[in-house]
């Protein structure tokens, strides 16, 4: 059989397909990555429901808005600070690498001469 010619081979010829760039790329909002952005969004939550119930609990005005304000201004700061420091996933690193001792003592060799060899294993072994 032919191949197909005239107005449907030119249609299949012209097709663009769009490529996807950035698939992988983490989710940015004006410098601020990955999780960052969840930080600001809970912190400014809080920040709304603090003035809320402090404008309810009789709190003046006059010392209620600067006070927000300026902790909302240290609140995006020190996001961004995050943000810019550590990056994408090294927040999570540096808060991970903290838990790890520096190193690990052992008084005797009974933890190593008590351990059994998986079945899995046991064709490995060396004598």
């Amino acid at each position: 059989m032919a191949p197909p010619s005239g107005l449907f081979n030119l249609f299949i010829m012209s097709v663009v397909f769009k490529i996807n760039k950035g698939v992988n790329k983490p989710i940015e909002f004006r410098g601020l990555y990955g999780q960052y952005i969840g930080y600001l969004a809970g912190g400014l939550v809080v920040l709304l429901l603090s003035f809320t119930l402090l404008y309810i609990a009789g709190m003046p005005l006059v010392l209620l808005l600067p006070l927000i304000l300026s902790l909302g201004f240290g609140l995006f700061f020190s996001v961004t600070r995050l943000s810019k420091r550590f990056g994408v996933h090294g927040l999570g690193k540096y808060i991970a690498k903290r838990g790890l001792p520096r190193y690990v003592k052992f008084r005797s060799r009974r933890v190593f001469t008590g351990l059994r060899i998986a079945a899995s294993n046991q064709e490995r072994q060396v004598v």
